[in-house]
């Protein structure tokens, strides 16, 4: 079955940077779309970015210019590069595939 694993999150100041992970099994990952998804406190499901199998890339405004997903087909990954970090960014960060089904998560928390 499909199995997600994030990892990389950890607290850091406005400003900083922070590399997540997301390690796949269970499906023929290159074949896939994967999407990076994130949850503030208090609030909804908020997409964040998707690369598509091809490679091509897409991101919300609110981290347009800021953050940079890739995959790596051989180790069956998907990164999300966080830089610029806001407070606003806080959130638990999920990878997930198209049925929607996520990782456990993986906490950022941007503070001074």
């Amino acid at each position: 079955q499909v199995q997600l694993v994030e990892s990389g999150g950890g607290s850091v100041q406005p400003g900083g940077s922070l590399r997540l992970s997301c390690a796949a099994s269970g499906f023929t990952f290159r074949n896939y779309h994967m999407t990076w998804v994130r949850q503030a406190p208090g609030k909804g499901l908020e997409w964040v970015s998707t690369i598509k199998s091809v490679g091509t890339t897409s991101y919300a405004d609110s981290v347009k210019g800021r953050f940079t997903i890739s995959r790596d087909n051989a180790k069956s990954t998907v990164y999300l590069q966080m830089n610029s970090l806001k407070p606003e960014d806080t959130a638990v960060y999920y990878c997930a595939v198209p049925s929607g089904v996520r990782g456990q998560g993986t906490q950022v928390t941007v503070s001074s």
